[in-house]
């Protein structure tokens, strides 16, 4: 699966979670994936505590977080 195939697995629509970039057809924020994998959850996990998503989608949500990183910076704190 290409980097343009999972990315079409998420959508952003204004009138669903406040137009957060979702996992299609779901109410999952990508936001959201990449904390609980940011947490040490394993893909497994969530797919156990979320069903209706597939392994795909994780993955998806990590290709989202990496386009994402290319256009946007946070700042943080510089090692001392």
């Amino acid at each position: 699966m290409t980097t343009a195939d999972l990315l079409a697995r998420i959508t952003s629509d204004p009138s669903i979670c406040f137009g957060k970039p979702c996992v299609k057809g779901h109410r999952v924020w990508v936001s959201f994936i990449l904390d609980q994998l940011a947490d040490g959850r394993s893909m497994g996990e969530i797919l156990q505590d979320y069903p209706g998503l597939q392994e795909a989608d994780i993955r998806a949500c990590i290709a989202y977080g990496s386009a994402m990183s290319r256009e946007h910076f946070v700042a943080v704190r510089s090692a001392s």
